[in-house]
């Protein structure tokens, strides 16, 4: 997908989402608690981090595999494949997932 419109359906995720925003200029990127968990990567990627069996779950119905992003595998991120990225209330969905999650491990 095209960085600028992958970055546009990102955005429109992070925007319907409550209680955080998107951050970054270069690296696209939530962040909440000290953590990261979701990405926009220069590979027009988005990942999401997930607690360790929800990873394997998403995984496992998308048919997708884990995050990278500058070569790098990330730690409990899955990749989110592009057919889903236009599913606005189940990636919303996800990204609110996330954000949980980060919230329920210990500050950084």
């Amino acid at each position: 997908m095209n960085w600028d419109v992958g970055l546009k359906i990102y955005d429109d995720i992070t925007e319907a989402c409550k209680g955080f925003e998107r951050k970054g200029k270069n690296m696209i990127y939530t962040s909440s608690n000290g953590y990261m968990f979701t990405l926009f990567n220069k590979a027009a990627e988005i990942g999401i981090r997930l607690p360790k069996d929800e990873s394997a779950k998403f995984m496992e119905t998308y048919n997708t595999g884990f995050y990278y992003s500058y070569g790098a595998k990330m730690k409990d991120y899955v990749l989110v494949p592009e057919s889903l990225w236009t599913d606005k209330k189940l990636m919303v969905s996800y990204f609110e997932q996330s954000f949980d999650y980060v919230n329920s491990l210990p500050p950084k």
